[in-house]
């Protein structure tokens, strides 16, 4: 009865979500012929740029998560990171209660690669953590920026660039201290797992004073990577339909999408994250027909894109699996990408 209600709940939700933003946008809703014409018209160089954006955040998201493991001890392979990724993002989309579902799927996947179930689990937390530490690290960047106009799309430009240069060096980075052996903070699975929400706290402070400094801050700067290029994504994707507005308005608003992204209403917030984007790009001074192009174009390439892919993914690692046994002790070592 309790997981029925939360449905109904979740859904009610959601139509709440959808009537208010209906009624909101009544005056601005774009016609959708013209809005099919502004996507065939895009600048397709930009739409490019996006892609690779896109692409490169997640690679630094699994980089993130592998960089955990090899601190515990434990060594994941970059295209075996790159496709847990894809897989976690598409179950995320895709299932209702993805991202539990998600972290379940990582946490099996960490224990494949050789994890205690400690580890795994310390990995799937910490990888929170440090991802909500990130994106605060971002809302008060943009708080501390002063407002201003409409940049063009120079600014938009050194911006996917100059992130793509810096994901180029921390990648660098992460590829010269995986060559180095460091002490890993292995952890067992003997060790008391006490309950509650202290414990949990108590624990997971624990676990990242274990960890070599090098591992989690590479991790945290993995973390505050992929989040920056995900908004340049969205970047990208505005000046592909020549939306001239000031890149910290924009990212207020992908922040604040990102807000709404987290209530648990829809999987991937399908549906409420579409309405808030186009609704924070027309009150950021976007057109109501370059808006919607540039939020379908967005979300093809950071949320619809992946499923399949993450499908894909999943029947490698499924392969993969079936000649591989489950480790059951951690590997102290760190080794260098392949």
């Amino acid at each position: 009865m309790g997981a029925n209600r939360k449905r109904v709940l979740r859904v009610a939700g959601l139509l709440l979500v959808l009537v208010v933003a209906g009624i909101t946008l009544k005056d601005d809703l774009p016609d959708p012929g013209r809005t099919f014409d502004n996507l065939t018209s895009a600048h397709p160089w930009w739409l490019v740029l996006a892609a690779v954006a896109e692409l490169t955040s997640l690679r630094h998201f699994a980089l993130q998560q592998r960089r955990l493991l090899a601190g515990f001890g434990v060594a994941m392979s970059v295209p075996r990171a790159f496709a847990v990724t894809f897989t976690r993002s598409a179950i995320s989309f895709s299932l209702p209660a993805g991202s539990a579902v998600s972290a379940g799927f990582a946490f099996r996947q960490f224990r494949t690669a050789g994890a205690s179930r400690r580890t795994a689990g310390a990995v799937a937390v910490l990888s929170s953590v440090l991802s909500g530490v990130a994106l605060v690290l971002m809302y008060g960047a943009v708080v501390l920026i002063p407002r201003g106009g409409a940049t063009g799309n120079t600014d938009t430009l050194v911006l996917v660039c100059g992130l793509l240069v810096v994901a180029t060096l921390v990648f660098g980075a992460d590829f010269l201290l995986s060559r180095r052996p460091v002490a890993a903070g292995v952890l067992g699975d003997d060790e008391p797992d006490e309950k509650g929400a202290r414990a949990a706290v108590r624990r997971t402070l624990a676990d990242l004073r274990r960890l070599p400094r090098s591992s989690w801050v590479l991790s945290l700067v993995h973390a505050t990577v992929n989040w920056g290029l995900d908004f340049a994504a969205l970047a990208a994707t505005a000046a592909a339909f020549d939306i001239d507005v000031s890149l910290v308005r924009l990212a207020t608003v992908y922040l604040t999408v990102q807000l709404v992204r987290q209530v648990p209403i829809s999987p991937g917030g399908i549906g409420v994250v579409e309405v808030a984007l186009l609704a924070g790009l027309v009150s950021a001074g976007a057109a109501q027909v370059p808006a919607a192009a540039a939020m379908l174009a967005y979300r093809l390439l950071s949320c619809w894109m992946i499923i399949p892919l993450g499908l894909l993914a999943y029947a490698v690692l499924r392969r993969g699996d079936r000649d591989e046994p489950v480790a059951e002790a951690p590997v102290v070592r760190e080794v260098s990408h392949t």
